[in-house]
């Protein structure tokens, strides 16, 4: 999915069911808000087919809009509801809802969904034949309603051809970030990330490992400030007196600190993150192969390839072959699962 942010406000609507979580709405919501800071033109737009929707936890919503008629380049955003490991038994739309999700997509809209979303994406028929994930506790029982699905276990989120899933609650900013990732290029993201006080972003497959996440933070606040600064300009050319310059220490001082917290220089470090940011995209947007180099600050998509195969194994055109959740090939995976 390639998307670029439109010189009009891009509108996000979400479609809030009775007994809607809390967290499954504001986690995603605040995400796109604060992206707003960030050269971000996200409409927020709270629906409901009821005036007054009243959340798992007590309170009540109001006023609410009529779901509007939407189309490219909206994202349509349907919330979890309580669940307690079951599904419901009865379905969680009416006609006009499940009407309405059909023409979103078929008019271009992204649908998301957080958490027990998915399962009105599933009366939608917006699950059949794509991949997609649920809350763990009821993959399997969604899984069984719609074996047409290809229901994918312990992911953070799944796109699939304008179809976005998660597992749910925190995940829901996950899947968030990487839509505005997409927009706004992984200085947008880090912005937001860094303004929900959350990691800059887990990937969908194995990412809760990657290096965005990993370790503990640097003793050195000097190497901190630069592995912050990398984090959000993983595409950007720089030279390492000028990491040293942020940092405050000596060229030498800021390699040694960086090789005791992460066994890698900080061009080393940047090069790993831009290797994860790579398989993102190649997992996640389908991008050609020259615009995922790009994106990512190889100006010779030759040079990526070698350096993809020669840290995975494999060439990158694997990793979209070899399945939604598992390594490509003869390598390890970029997105942190070992084999």
């Amino acid at each position: 999915m390639s998307r670029s942010v439109p010189s009009a406000a891009r509108r996000v609507v979400f479609l809030l069911l009775p007994g809607v979580h809390l967290l499954d709405l504001g986690g995603p919501a605040q995400a796109f808000h604060s992206a707003n800071d960030a050269g971000g033109r996200y409409e927020l737009v709270f629906s409901a087919f009821a005036g007054t929707v009243m959340t798992a936890q007590g309170a009540g919503l109001v006023p609410l809009v009529p779901p509007p008629e939407v189309g490219e380049p909206d994202f349509v955003f349907v919330p979890g509801t309580r669940c307690n490991g079951r599904l419901p038994e009865r379905p969680l739309l009416a006609a006009e809802g499940v009407e309405w999700l059909r023409r979103a997509r078929e008019a271009g809209a992204l649908v998301a969904s957080t958490c027990t979303g998915a399962v009105a994406l599933g009366e939608a028929g917006l699950l059949a034949g794509r991949r997609a994930t649920t809350h763990w506790s009821i993959l399997d029982l969604l899984q069984a309603r719609h074996p047409d699905a290809q229901l994918v276990d312990d992911v953070l989120f799944v796109h699939d051809r304008g179809v976005v899933t998660s597992a749910g609650v925190t995940s829901g900013i996950d899947l968030a970030l990487s839509l505005v990732e997409a927009d706004l290029g992984p200085a947008g993201a880090a912005h937001v990330a860094r303004d929900l006080v959350v990691p800059l972003r887990r990937g969908g497959p194995g990412g809760q490992r990657a290096l965005y996440l990993g370790g503990r933070d640097p003793l050195d606040p000097g190497a901190r400030r630069v592995r912050d600064w990398l984090r959000g300009h993983p595409a950007e050319r720089v030279r390492l007196p000028d990491l040293a310059a942020l940092a405050g220490r000596s060229v030498s001082a800021l390699v040694r600190a960086f090789k005791d917290d992460f066994g890698l220089t900080p061009l080393q470090y940047q090069q790993h993150l831009r290797l994860e940011l790579a398989a993102r995209l190649l997992r996640e947007h389908r991008l050609p192969l020259e615009e995922v180099a790009r994106r990512c600050g190889f100006e010779d998509p030759r040079h990526f390839r070698r350096l993809w195969k020669a840290n995975f194994g494999a060439p990158p055109s694997a990793l979209r072959t070899s399945g939604p959740h598992r390594p490509p090939p003869g390598g390890r995976d970029p997105l942190g699962e070992s084999r």
